[in-house]
């Protein structure tokens, strides 16, 4: 089983030195990270209770970047502080799921049409990598390896957001996407194959590349709404309250 400590990037001490950054802030960043993929990967399922001093022990620092990285993944929406005792993992229901995606298909439909916009010389290097990473999705759906799927999937939407070229928008689809992560991977194999996705991404990329602005915006909310109206029939159908 994976533990806490070695989800740390590698030399963390270093970091400050390196970065230039104020003395601390590589710690309180390491901390914040390996939090985050505890939880994104269930390591930290919801409803999951650690205290600080335990966290800390186990990162093997001191108690000050731990505390100052759970306040980041409140913000983040991913956890709750409770007062002397340490953090609550936040658990998603389905009224959280839909606002989340709503949300989502916002923040997307923005950046393709951002991307879309650019000059032909900037939007070409961003279409190659989410093309690369769609015919990616397509080989791992031929094998039926859905890890390999979703990695792949996961790296198109990242792509999509962080190459829009506005930091605040990067940064709030960032915060929602791991929100929803860890709701995505658990029904993964619970959802019939995901055949059409490609697709939809190939349109999302045809559009951009044509500098077809709303309709760029158009086919990324309209990918992202099928996948929630796909997600939340079944979170209903299974009687899933917490994830």
């Amino acid at each position: 089983m994976t533990r806490l400590n070695e989800l740390l990037g590698p030399d963390t001490a270093d970091q400050d030195a390196q970065s230039g950054e104020a003395p601390g802030t590589g710690r309180v960043t390491s901390a914040y990270q390996a939090i985050r993929e505890a939880i994104r990967s269930n390591l930290f399922p919801p409803g999951y209770q650690a205290a600080e001093v335990e966290i800390a022990r186990q990162l093997g620092m001191s108690r000050t970047p731990v505390h100052e990285a759970m306040a980041r993944l409140q913000e983040d929406g991913l956890v709750r502080i409770l007062p002397k005792k340490g953090i609550l993992i936040r658990a998603l229901s389905a009224a959280d799921i839909e606002e989340i995606y709503e949300v989502t298909i916002a923040l997307e439909g923005a950046a393709a049409a951002r991307i879309a916009r650019l000059p032909a010389e900037l939007r070409e290097p961003v279409t190659d990598t989410l093309r690369q990473a769609t015919l990616a999705m397509r080989a791992a759906l031929s094998r039926e390896d859905l890890k390999a799927w979703a990695l792949a999937d996961e790296q198109f939407h990242e792509t999509l957001v962080a190459r829009c070229g506005n930091r605040r928008l990067t940064r709030m689809a960032g915060t929602v996407a791991d929100q929803l992560h860890r709701a995505r991977m658990f029904t993964l194999n619970l959802r019939p194959l995901p055949s059409a996705s490609a697709d939809e991404h190939f349109a999302i990329i045809t559009s951009i590349e044509n500098g077809q602005t709303e309709e760029a915006s158009r086919a990324a909310r309209r990918h992202r709404q099928h996948a929630c109206d796909q997600l939340l029939p079944l979170i209903a159908k299974l009687n899933l309250r917490n994830l």
